[in-house]
């Protein structure tokens, strides 16, 4: 059997991934960042532009200094002080790269550097063997090559390849190029620089009309063997091509390209979320790989499928990119199958005659919110199959809060037909309620989270209070509604305390809420 070839994965999540506006991230982040790059098995991290500042500077020295098995490279324009700043950066670095670039397009060269051909030529060659004076490990750059003349960019290549580039790079890099024409630039470049097998093809694609990560690819099967690339797509305006898409490519489609890459593959969710958490770009859930959805079945359909079969609706294995969790939403679109099988996972099992009660309700519940939590499914088996009655209810309440009077509540609540009463002061009327609930009933409970928000409309309109309460370790959700907003949230809390008292005594489940995201 032939032995795959190996792609380069070349990631400069640290240099153009971020110039996106407002990705900017301080030294310790990127040195994480570098660091979790090399845990996933990057071949070369470029950690910044030296020249460009001081703390640019700091940042590729201090990553050079750290990283041991990535190569760690370093950009530069084709100017003296520009390479050898980038030199001086990675002097410590076990291996080191020095990244010159240079514009070659028609409308660059006339409107941007004002040189002619031959100028450019001479410059590229200069720069190359300058930055040879710092390392032997040289990767040039024609920017904009996707837009170049042809035969001018033969020739530029042909002579850097000459002056000592190992590496040279072909960027699309205003995201202007079409697939199939990108392809054929790299195997007209194959079959039209005379000295190309002395150097790797690399590409650099940007994604300005959504087609980096498609003109990656096509240029890999066209016979580049580096692609450079940031995590979760970031970078200059569309940003580039995603990491994640390209290696899970690959990786999936091994039949169709015949190559691999050395990626730690379950390492990518973690490191996308650390990208994402240090330069503030949220993720969209319909992002491929890493996005919230992208292991997440809804349908009915898909989920029987899946529970049958994963490889029925899931081409590549959740835990293969490092998502964990459960891909299973209960949602409106959801069918018995997965609401059954969510049930067996919380170890309660019902008869088709209790499921088919059980369905009904989730049903109703799905059309009124969007996100189902175990404890709700607790909630629809305990009251339509066990049918179990409230532990505590509210009898009658009576607030009193002003700008300059301390909130006072007087309260009655009734279970197994004893009343009992309360006054309670707090924080606010909804924090001296709950104070006043905490003492009667002696669950206290910790406020996780609350929200609330409007069923109808108009001024006299039914608000619905949700409220997440931790009981001795136990998460469980509580709802109430009413067209008093305090009403509404001490029946809210009364409704997760009664959750949390049934469970108490049964002790058949445990509410803990379905994960809905990734854990890094």
């Amino acid at each position: 059997m032939k032995k795959e070839e190996k792609i380069i994965i070349f990631d400069t999540t640290l240099r153009d991934g971020e110039q996106a506006p407002g990705a900017s991230m301080n030294q310790r982040e990127k040195l994480e960042v570098a660091l979790a790059l090399e845990r996933l098995g990057v071949d070369i991290i470029e950690a910044g532009f030296p020249v460009i500042s001081k703390g640019d500077f700091e940042s590729v020295e201090m990553v050079a200094k750290k990283v041991k098995h990535s190569t760690v490279a370093g950009l530069a324009r084709s100017i003296k002080k520009d390479i050898d700043a980038a030199g001086e950066a990675l002097k410590s670095a076990k291996r080191g790269r020095i990244h010159v670039f240079l514009a070659t397009s028609k409308i660059h060269l006339e409107h941007k550097l004002r040189k002619s051909p031959d100028e450019i030529v001479q410059m590229a060659v200069d720069a190359v063997k300058a930055a040879r004076q710092w390392t032997d490990d040289v990767e040039f750059s024609p920017e904009d090559a996707s837009r170049s003349e042809k035969t001018f960019l033969y020739r530029v290549l042909e002579a850097v390849i000459k002056a000592g580039a190992r590496t040279v790079n072909i960027p699309d890099t205003v995201g202007y190029a079409m697939p199939e024409q990108y392809g054929k630039l790299i195997t007209d470049i194959r079959n039209n620089v005379p000295n190309i097998d002395k150097a790797i093809i690399s590409v650099h694609c940007h994604n300005d009309l959504g087609l980096a990560v498609a003109n990656s690819l096509a240029a890999v099967k066209c016979g580049a063997r580096q692609v450079e690339c940031t995590i979760n797509g970031i970078g200059e305006r569309a940003g580039n091509a995603a990491m994640e898409e390209i290696v899970m490519a690959i990786r999936t489609r091994s039949d169709y390209f015949g190559v691999s890459t050395g990626i730690n593959t379950p390492e990518i969710c973690r490191v996308s979320r650390l990208v994402s958490k240090y330069t503030g770009f949220v993720i969209a859930p319909n992002k491929s790989i890493v996005g919230g959805n992208a292991f997440r079945h809804e349908s009915g359909i898909h989920q029987d499928g899946v529970l049958k079969e994963p490889t029925t609706y899931e081409i590549i294995r959740p835990e293969d990119v490092g998502f964990t969790g459960t891909g299973l939403v209960l949602g409106k679109h959801s069918g018995r199958a997965a609401l059954k099988a969510r049930l067996k996972h919380l170890g309660i099992e019902l008869s088709d005659a209790e499921l088919l009660r059980a369905f009904g309700r989730f049903k109703d519940l799905c059309d009124k919110k969007k996100e189902v939590f175990d404890e709700d499914l607790v909630a629809i088996v305990e009251d339509e199959v066990q049918e179990v009655k409230d532990v505590w209810t509210l009898d009658s309440l009576i607030v009193t809060s002003g700008t300059k009077i301390p909130p006072d509540v007087r309260m009655t609540l009734r279970s197994s037909g004893k009343v009992f009463q309360q006054q309670a002061t707090g924080d606010g009327p909804i924090d001296a309620c709950y104070v006043a609930i905490d003492t009667v009933t002696g669950m206290r409970g910790k406020l996780l989270n609350y929200s609330i928000q409007s069923v109808t409309e108009g001024q006299d309109a039914m608000g619905e209070v949700r409220v997440r309460v931790n009981f001795d370790g136990q998460k469980i959700m509580g709802i109430g509604a009413s067209t008093d907003v305090i009403e509404a949230s001490v029946k809210a809390y009364l409704n997760a305390v009664n959750k949390a008292c049934i469970a108490a005594a049964s002790k058949k489940t445990k509410g803990k809420a379905i994960d809905f995201g990734l854990q890094p």
